[in-house]
C-alpha cells in the first residue's frame, strides 16, 4: 500500500471514528435548555404518535373508507408523521440531550435518512392530497374516474421511493468528513441545497395548488350569492365553499409556518458561518417541524364527516363494551344513523355544472 492510500485510509478511521467533529453540533450545553427540549420534543412527539395511530385506525378499520383514494393518502401522511415522531424525536433527543456519538458515521447517517425520509414524505403526501382535492373540486364529474384507488397507490410508492432515495444519498456516498453543513455533521453542502430546493419545490406545489382551489371556491361563493334566490340546497354549497376556504387557508398557514424559519435558518447556513445562538435557535425552531406533524390530523382527517363519523362509532362500540347490559339492536341503529359521505362529494363535487365552464 503506498503512501497516499495509507493517507486515505487514515482520514476515513479518523472520520468514522473521530466524535470531536460530531461535538462541535452538540450547542445545548445548558442543563435548562437540554431540558425544556427534551420535554418539549417529548410532548408534541407522544401526541404527534397518539393522534396519527388514531386516523391510521379508523382509516383501516373501515371497509368503505379504506378503500377511497383520498383517505389511502391521508394514511400516508399520517404513516409518514408517525415516522417523524418516532425517528426524529428520538434522534434529536439523543443527540443533542444526551449527546450520544455514533462511532460510525454511517450509523449517524443512517438516522439522518430516516429523519429526512419521513420528512420528505410527509411533504410528499400533502402534495399528492393537494392534487387530490384540485382535481375534486376542478372535474368534479370526472373524479372517480380520474382519481382511482390503483393510481393513488402507485403515485404513493413512486412518492415513497423517491423521497427514500434522496434521503439516503448521503449514506450512499454523497458526503463529507469536513468542511461540512454547519447544521448537520458529515452532510455536503451541496447535498443540503439539493435538499433545500427538493422541500421549497414541494411548498411552493403545495401552496399553489392548494390557492388554485381556493381561487375556485371563490368564484363558487359568488356565484351562489348571486342566485341566493335558490336558497336550500344552494346555501348549503356556499358554507361548503366556506368552510373549505377556511381550511385550506388554516393548511396553507400552518404549512408556512412550520417549514419557514428552518428552511430560511439552513438557506443562510449555506452562506455565512454560523455561532452558537443560531444554531441553539435552529434547534428550537426544528420543533416546530414536529408541531407540523403533530396539526396535520387536525387539519387534514379529523376534520372529515366520514372520519369523525367513524369515530363516533367507535367510541360508541367501546362504550357499550362497557355497558354490556345493552343490547345489539341497540348498536346496530346508532350506527346506521351515522351516515357517511365520501370526501370530495362533501365538499365539492355537488356544484353545479354551470360553474365547471369557468
Amino acid at each position: 500500500m503506498d503512501r497516499s492510500q495509507m493517507n486515505h485510509t487514515a482520514q476515513i478511521t479518523n472520520c468514522n471514528m473521530n466524535s470531536s467533529p460530531m461535538k462541535g453540533y452538540m450547542v445545548l450545553s445548558s442543563p435548562s435548555l437540554k431540558i425544556s427540549i427534551a420535554v418539549l420534543f417529548s410532548i408534541f412527539g407522544i401526541l404527534c404518535i397518539l393522534e396519527n395511530c388514531l386516523v391510521l385506525y379508523l382509516i383501516f378499520s373501515s371497509p368503505k373508507i379504506r378503500k377511497k383514494p383520498s383517505y389511502l393518502l391521508i394514511s400516508s401522511l399520517a404513516l409518514a408523521d408517525v415516522l417523524v415522531s418516532i425517528i426524529f424525536v428520538c434522534s434529536f433527543v439523543d443527540f443533542h440531550v444526551f449527546n450520544t456519538t455514533d462511532s460510525f458515521k454511517e450509523i449517524f447517517l443512517l438516522k439522518l435518512g430516516g429523519v429526512n425520509t419521513s420528512f420528505s414524505a410527509s411533504l410528499g403526501s400533502l402534495l399528492l392530497m393537494a392534487f387530490d382535492r384540485y382535481v375534486c373540486i376542478q372535474r368534479p364529474s370526472e373524479y372517480k374516474v380520474i382519481v382511482t384507488r390503483k393510481r393513488a397507490l402507485v403515485a404513493m410508492a413512486i412518492m415513497w421511493i423517491t423521497t427514500m432515495t434522496i434521503a439516503f444519498l448521503p449514506l450512499m456516498g454523497w458526503n463529507c468528513c469536513k468542511a461540512c453543513s454547519e447544521l448537520f455533521p458529515f452532510v455536503d453542502n451541496n447535498y443540503l441545497t439539493s435538499w433545500i430546493c427538493l422541500v421549497m419545490i414541494l411548498l411552493v406545489c403545495i401552496v399553489y395548488t392548494y390557492m388554485k382551489v381556493l381561487w375556485k371556491a371563490h368564484k363558487h361563493t359568488v356565484y351562489m350569492e348571486k342566485h341566493q334566490s335558490q336558497a336550500g340546497r344552494q346555501n348549503a354549497r356556499m358554507r361548503m365553499d366556506v368552510t373549505l376556504t377556511k381550511t385550506l387557508v388554516m393548511v396553507l398557514v400552518v404549512v408556512m409556518t412550520c417549514w419557514f424559519p428552518v428552511l430560511a435558518l439552513m438557506a443562510y447556513s449555506l452562506f455565512n458561518r454560523l455561532n452558537d445562538h443560531i444554531k441553539k435557535v435552529f434547534a428550537f425552531c426544528t420543533i416546530l417541524c414536529l408541531v407540523n406533524s403533530m396539526v396535520n390530523p387536525i387539519v387534514y382527517a379529523l376534520r372529515s364527516m366520514e372520519l369523525r363519523s367513524s369515530l363516533r362509532n367507535t367510541s360508541s362500540r367501546f362504550r357499550k363494551k362497557l355497558r354490556s347490559s345493552e343490547s345489539p339492536a341497540e348498536t346496530d341503529s346508532t350506527q346506521k344513523a351515522l351516515p357517511i359521505k365520501t370526501t370530495c362529494d362533501s365538499i365539492v363535487c355537488d356544484t353545479d355544472m354551470n360553474l365547471q365552464k369557468d
